[in-house]
């Protein structure tokens, strides 16, 4: 769980930044010099993993963070067993743990895919793709949207052939969906039953879809995504492993996600 990891590394950092500083600011009181050789070994290691756990914590928490895509919801755009690298920083910088925003920069548009934390239980990270935005009517009747009263155009093209665990995905329809100028391949099932309404986006939240319609707990189902909820943007296939069909597939890696 990203909160967890997290809080983990900030004590981890906090501690060996301590405990080196600390030995540091007590030599320096008592006149002495800095000697590894008589150099405590809990001091040793303290300054061995001080850099490197601050270094990871700065990378994760404000350039960008690794994430394994566990489900089927996000195919046919990611499959079970991508890697992806998400981008911390394009929604603004936030505070670790505490997620405070800092630094204001950009908002999601229509169309990114989106990392954030579930708002029913915030220690579990989802993967969307953002369908509406803040004051956005969205309306999903028979597998079609409709924003703010304009059709959502959808084209057919044919049957798709699911690989590795998500094999079973064998046979639903392959759509080309052009999102208000975004294009992305979706898959939807004829004949499954799905959530439909239509849903008005609050300000300062967003109405997230997975490509996979009919196999996506999304918000259709538990509504939408605050602000404060967001992660980061997905950009990146950096790893694609899927112990069930092939290994690693290296057709996946260095897809840049759209």
């Amino acid at each position: 769980m990203d909160y967890d990891f997290s809080f983990f590394l900030v004590v981890a950092t906090l501690v060996t930044g301590v405990v080196w500083g600390g030995y540091l600011l007590v030599l320096k009181s008592r006149g002495e010099v800095f000697d590894e050789d008589k150099e405590p070994l809990l001091v040793e290691y303290a300054r061995s993993f001080f850099p490197v756990v601050l270094i990871v914590l700065l990378l994760r928490s404000f350039i960008a963070e690794p994430f394994r895509i566990p489900s089927a919801s996000m195919m046919p755009t990611l499959l079970i067993g991508d890697f992806i690298l998400v981008n911390k920083f394009t929604y603004g910088i936030r505070l670790p743990v505490i997620n405070k925003k800092v630094v204001e920069m950009n908002e999601p548009k229509r169309g990114d895919i989106v990392v954030f934390r579930f708002p029913k239980d915030p220690s579990v990270d989802y993967i969307k793709r953002v369908i509406g935005l803040p004051g956005d009517r969205v309306a999903y009747y028979d597998k079609k949207l409709h924003i703010n009263g304009e059709p959502v155009n959808q084209v057919s093209l044919g049957r798709y052939q699911g690989v590795g665990q998500g094999e079973d995905m064998t046979g639903n329809e392959l759509l080309l969906e052009d999102l208000l100028g975004v294009e992305h391949s979706i898959l939807v099932r004829n004949g499954a039953v799905s959530a439909e309404g239509v849903y008005i986006v609050p300000q300062g939240s967003y109405f997230v879809m997975g490509d996979n319609r009919d196999n996506s707990n999304d918000s259709r189902y538990w509504g939408t995504v605050p602000e404060e909820n967001l992660v980061g943007k997905a950009f990146f296939i950096w790893m694609s492993w899927d112990w069930q069909h092939k290994g690693v597939g290296l057709d996946r890696i260095g897809t840049v996600l759209k």
